[in-house]
């Protein structure tokens, strides 16, 4: 398992900006990759600091691609949910939500896993906050991120190359990608039996 994780890992490293882009989809989409892109945003960063603003670049539309198929997914799912169903709690927390949704995704984007970030971006297409709302939210909050991940690396490059390295860190993503796994086949196994 380790060595096909890493093979995969490599195959994105090579690929720079557009395995940037497809890791970027998955992860903010059915599957979650803990940590992936932003491991890869580091490497490729902190070995080509020049290339920075491209990865950047990459990396945000690829999260943002991937938000847009969990966005048409859980639209699909809340119209199933919501018919036939109302109240005063439901009608209260889709209230809330659409005040709030800017905050929630903006923020929820520039959080690291483990925070629950899809749900975030399900909930509010699922009680229909516009579509341009959560895209240009969570392009916000990523686009920050994603810089931020690249200033460091420029910054602090050779140190976290030789920390990628490490045993430790080796065994903690091996371990968080189990669990994301797991997740993702949990998460679409509900998709599929609704």
């Amino acid at each position: 398992m380790g060595s096909f994780l890493k093979y995969l890992f490599r195959l994105a490293y090579r690929a720079g900006p557009l395995g940037l882009f497809a890791v970027g989809l998955l992860d903010s989409s059915v599957l979650m990759l803990p940590l992936g892109n932003d491991f890869l945003m580091l490497a490729l960063s902190a070995g080509h600091p020049k290339r920075v603003p491209l990865y950047v670049a990459a990396a945000t539309i690829g999260s943002v691609c991937g938000v847009l198929l969990t966005v048409w997914l859980s639209r699909k799912a809340g119209d199933k949910v919501s018919k036939g169903r109302g109240g005063r709690t439901r009608k209260y927390i889709e209230k809330h939500t659409k005040e709030n949704a800017g905050w929630a995704l903006t923020l929820g984007s520039l959080m690291p896993p483990p925070f629950p970030f899809t749900i975030f971006v399900a909930a509010a297409a699922a009680l229909k906050v516009p579509m341009k709302n959560v895209l240009s939210f969570v392009a916000a909050g990523r686009l920050l991120r994603f810089t931020a991940e690249g200033l460091l690396a420029i910054h602090y490059g050779r140190w976290i190359l030789s920390l990628a390295n490490s045993p430790v860190l080796k065994g903690v993503a091996i371990g968080m990608i189990v669990i994301a796994i797991a997740g993702s086949a949990y998460s679409i196994y509900g998709w599929v039996k609704r």
